[in-house]
């Protein structure tokens, strides 16, 4: 049986590694690394898209890092209960143009009993800046 330490139900600590947990995984850019942290059969919402199963994650995580250079991803924990976090996050990338952008969401994360995230649904805002607005 598969587990992603720690598990629910979270304290403010738990839930706090959690996050620098998650927010150390998606600063590799490693799709497969990323998508352990899923249940097999994990729900997404991200943006517009609705993507189902690891193998979704792990595809739709390769494209996105294909298109968005030098990311750089921070997360903040907002909430948490139980089973459930809420965090709130930044991160900075480039296209092949060279355009920087900032994109700002929010994400809400339910877990199962071994601490696999079973749904991630993210609200998520792109702003072009310039390299010298870049602050991560």
């Amino acid at each position: 049986m598969e587990q992603r330490l720690p598990l629910p139900p979270f304290t403010a600590e738990t839930a706090a590694l959690k996050v620098q947990l998650a927010e150390d995984a998606w600063n590799t850019q490693d799709p497969e690394r990323v998508a352990k942290a899923y249940t097999v059969d994990t729900e997404w919402r991200n943006r517009n898209l609705f993507i189902n199963g690891r193998d979704e994650v792990v595809a739709f995580l390769t494209e996105k890092w294909r298109k968005e250079l030098s990311y750089k991803l921070k997360k903040e924990l907002w909430a948490f209960t139980d089973n459930r976090i809420a965090v709130r996050f930044e991160y900075e990338y480039h296209n092949a143009a060279g355009q920087w952008f900032r994109a700002y969401g929010n994400e809400n994360w339910e877990f199962d009993e071994n601490g696999l995230m079973q749904k991630r649904y993210a609200s998520i805002n792109d702003l072009e800046i310039t390299e010298g607005e870049r602050r991560l």
